[in-house]
């Protein structure tokens, strides 16, 4: 027997411009007004669009960092944000205009969270039981608002919040696997009478599974078919022959673009096939303990909420497993979670994908949750959100006015040399955003709606407060503290109008704000003998510039462990 019993009344959907608003208030703080940060590839990634965007084709070919090679991961990202820096960096400056891209990556995995549970949500097997005198919805009904407690879900996921803001691979990433995931549904969706739509999926499958090759290399990709193989070998066997015939050499063709074109291009008289293969090939390895480890210690808060709502999913369908609502998405983050395992390392890039199937799955947890556990997860998201805005406006208070005196002592600890600043529109803003908030909570336990989303909407509203009176109250300090452009202009400073080039030995986030902020030439493929070297901390004279002499030592004003010297070649 179904486990979903409920009223047309339960699934009021969430209106469209309140649900596109949260989307905009989720993802526009943080993009705007700051710098490439120097965490989370942020910079990095900025770099290689940055390079393309004012490079030749060898370039757009072979992602680098004004000449350093950086070949992992994929192109595909960098295509797009240096695309939008050719677009819209006259208007909005490069940096913001490659952080556009970030918008572009979040509505499309915004799009397919809530098209891919919608398309579920209406299937005969996921409809609520009959009610004995009627009432019960529709299945549209029934569909739109799971779909709407999905993007609630989604947007709520701890996880996805720092990744979605930075620039690069990672944030494509995780919206192309709920790409996959949505046109996946709509494959397996259709009836045996419409083979020529079957041919139509199977082919944006493929192309998709090219996309997501292109971004972040071909084991996901190569997981994700394996999964929709062994799916229709099981229950689905008319569709053994469009994934093998279709899905596959269409990802293959895709992909193949870009690397025959480096094959028989040549960019720089080189092909990063090699390097790029390498890279995913050291992607995957054995199980391990320390993978065990890190998932078991950070999968909890980083797929917050999403896990308790997708395991009840689970548990209230477990006579029902086979039905598509359920396999599909539970295969998929099965997938996934047995390729968390074999990661060789303990970074969050191996647990973001979890979060479409997740999300998605977790949307047919909610018409079957207990009042009692709905109420828990309500108080804690009130208690929890609530207590962390109520310490970023002290926080920002004292970092003010100065009082509370050990709360100013400690903000200004970490930032020496940081003057704080009243941003009147910034202040506005989190402001009207901690009204809302108190709004939305008075409403939730005055009225106690019966609406199915009303499980995860101070989840996600809260999340979304949290990071919006961060990026608000907070931006300044943050970007004082993690963006190299004050530095990269005292450097600048100590170089001639006229030289050759810098040698370094620093990383691919500080060479990329090094040479956009400062305008330092750097060292391209060629390696050729340059007139200064640029060394990351306290380092002897450069072992092949033995005549060069130190000329400038600094570091960060934030950072004093972060040093540099700047050695002149004789």
């Amino acid at each position: 027997m179904k486990p979903v019993r409920l009223p047309a009344s339960a699934t009021l959907a969430l209106p469209r411009i309140g649900l596109f608003a949260l989307c905009l208030l989720y993802i526009l703080p943080g993009l705007i007004g700051r710098d490439p940060w120097k965490i989370g590839g942020d910079a990095t990634s900025f770099g290689i669009m940055w390079t393309m965007a004012h490079g030749s084709w060898q370039d757009w070919l072979w992602p680098h960092i004004v000449g350093l090679p950086m070949p992992e991961e994929g192109p595909l990202s960098f295509w797009i944000g240096a695309l939008c820096i050719k677009l819209f960096g006259w208007l909005i400056g490069d940096d913001a205009a490659a952080r556009f891209s970030s918008v572009l990556f979040f509505a499309l995995g915004a799009a397919s969270v809530w098209y891919a549970t919608y398309v579920l949500g209406r299937r005969q097997e996921a409809q609520p039981l009959q009610l004995a005198f009627g009432g019960q919805p529709e299945p549209q009904d029934f569909g739109r608002t799971l779909a709407d407690g999905a993007l609630l879900i989604y947007l709520g996921s701890l996880g996805l919040l720092i990744q979605s803001h930075l620039t690069g691979p990672v944030a494509l990433q995780i919206s192309l696997v709920a790409f996959v995931l949505y046109i996946a549904i709509r494959l397996f969706d259709i009836d045996a009478e419409r083979p020529a739509s079957a041919g139509k999926y199977a082919l944006i499958l493929g192309i998709a599974l090219g996309l997501l090759i292109l971004t972040r290399g071909w084991l996901i990709p190569l997981t994700l078919w394996t999964t929709c193989l062994l799916l229709a070998g099981f229950r689905y066997k008319r569709l053994l022959t469009y994934l093998a015939l279709i899905t596959f050499p269409a990802a293959l063709a895709v992909t193949s673009i870009w690397l025959l074109s480096c094959k028989f291009a040549l960019p720089f008289n080189s092909s990063p096939y090699a390097a790029w293969m390498q890279w995913n090939k050291q992607e995957f390895f054995r199980p391990s303990y320390t993978s065990l480890h890190y998932f078991i210690k950070y999968s909890a808060w980083f797929t917050w909420p999403a896990w308790p709502f997708a395991s009840w999913a689970v548990y209230a369908w477990r006579k029902q497993t086979a039905a598509l609502h359920i396999a599909l998405p539970l295969s998929f983050l099965l997938a996934l979670v047995a390729l968390a395992f074999c990661s060789p390392y303990a970074e969050q890039s191996s647990l973001i994908p979890l979060i479409p199937p997740l999300a998605i799955l977790a949307a047919f947890g909610l018409p079957t949750m207990k009042r009692g556990a709905i109420n828990a997860v309500d108080w804690f998201s009130v208690i929890v959100f609530s207590m962390f805005a109520l310490f970023i406006w002290l926080s920002w208070i004292a970092m003010q006015t100065g009082w509370p005196e050990q709360l100013h002592h400690n903000v200004f600890k970490t930032v020496p040399g940081f003057t704080a600043q009243l941003n009147p529109l910034a202040f506005i803003i989190a402001l009207i955003s901690t009204g809302a908030w108190l709004k939305l909570v008075h409403w939730r336990i005055s009225r106690s709606p019966k609406v199915l989303w009303r499980a995860v909407v101070l989840s996600s509203s809260g999340v979304i407060l949290c990071w919006l009176l961060s990026m608000t109250l907070w931006m300044p300090w943050i970007d004082y503290r993690v963006s190299y452009q004050p530095l990269a202009k005292e450097i600048a400073a100590h170089l001639p109008p006229q030289y050759n080039c810098v040698d370094t030995n620093i990383n691919p986030a500080q060479r990329a704000s090094f040479a956009y902020f400062g305008n330092i030439h750097f060292a391209d493929f060629n390696l050729q003998k340059c007139d200064y070297f640029l060394a990351h901390r306290h380092a002897p004279k450069p072992l092949n510039y033995p005549d060069s002499e130190a000329i400038w030592e600094g570091h960060r004003a934030a950072d004093k462990s972060e040093r540099f010297m700047l050695f002149k070649n004789n």
